[in-house]
């Protein structure tokens, strides 16, 4: 990985000053490229706060383990754009983390689009996660396009590549995306967007390994060897399990279910049951020779801390160690 630009200083006066770092961010393609495993952690932008100074506090806490690179999420219709692209030039500026800006195509004009790009580039970011994006209210709506906007999600990659020299990444769906007829259409659906220009790819979060496993197996075979890193989600909460249920009808193992309801009411219980689970699939899925793991946060870093620390993860990336963990 290349060395992290030093922290932002302070002047006599008291003010920060901006830090100097490289005159280009690296892009996450050049990272994966070079052979390592990316650990990436993803945040999202706050809307009080209260909850802003829990978002830099877990970025603060998670800062020292040197993630391959983090990643801000954009609300459904655009609800959170500008408070995305400010985090994310926060991150780039003031922080020794290379952030990637998520970018979707719901309510935008394909002017409004390139505005988005434009306000990414202005503040120093050059990694962006193309997504089409949910129905704004109800995500499991019907998905109805902008009129001046865009259609799917290659059609996004496709324009953020012509305007400037940006690394794309998009999204995978291990267990098929909701609105998908079958596996075979959700896998030319993901291949149509790799062809479309995106570097790299990670999966909406998902509990089987081999869930992950069948879909590298089927991109492979379509010829496609763009990097699919697995999305992580450790469960620290029954809501988080019934939220990806809501949104995406993710399965969840009946083992895994009965143990959380059974210390339902002990929160630190939950985490602990929630951790080792999680815990377990990076372990099977690091030594199935996956290029990454990427970790939702859902703003706090206790639980992802707690993966690192299991399977000395913030050394493997240090050493960029490819070998399978026997924890």
């Amino acid at each position: 990985m290349p060395p992290s630009p030093p922290r932002p200083s302070r002047t006599s006066s008291g003010t920060r000053t901006r830090a100097v770092g490289p005159p280009h961010p690296p892009l996450i393609r050049d990272l994966l490229a070079s052979g390592r495993r990316s650990f990436s952690f993803e945040f999202m932008p706050p809307k009080t706060e209260a909850e802003g100074h829990q978002l830099w506090r877990a970025i603060r806490q998670l800062e020292p383990l040197r993630p391959t690179f983090v990643s801000v999420t954009y609300g459904a219709g655009g609800s959170t754009r500008d408070r995305t692209v400010r985090v994310t030039g926060r991150i780039a500026e003031e922080t020794t983390l290379t952030p990637v800006g998520h970018f979707t195509a719901v309510n935008h004009s394909v002017a409004e689009l390139r505005q988005v790009i434009g306000s990414y580039a202005a503040v120093g970011v050059r990694n962006v996660l193309a997504l089409r994006g949910d129905p704004p209210g109800d995500p499991n709506a019907d998905w109805i396009p902008h009129p001046d906007g865009l259609t799917y999600a290659a059609d996004l990659v496709r324009l953020i590549r012509s305007v400037g020299d940006f690394c794309v990444g998009v999204a995978a769906f291990p267990e098929k995306h909701p609105r998908s007829p079958d596996s075979e259409t959700d896998v030319r659906y993901f291949v149509a967007k790799c062809r479309a220009g995106a570097d790299f790819a990670i999966t909406n979060m998902f509990f089987y390994p081999e869930d992950y496993l069948r879909l590298r197996d089927r991109v492979t075979a379509q010829g496609c060897d763009v990097p699919i890193i697995p999305g992580i989600m450790p469960v620290t909460s029954l809501r988080v399990i019934e939220k990806a249920r809501e949104l995406g009808g993710c399965r969840v193992p009946a083992e895994l279910w009965e143990r959380l309801q059974a210390v339902a009411g002990d929160r630190a219980a939950v985490r602990e049951i929630g951790v080792d689970y999680a815990a377990g699939m990076c372990e099977r899925l690091l030594a199935e020779g996956v290029p990454g793991l990427h970790f939702y946060t859902l703003n706090w870093s206790r639980a992802t801390r707690e993966i690192y620390q299991r399977l000395n993860l913030a050394e493997r990336s240090r050493s960029g160690s490819s070998a399978p963990i026997t924890a």
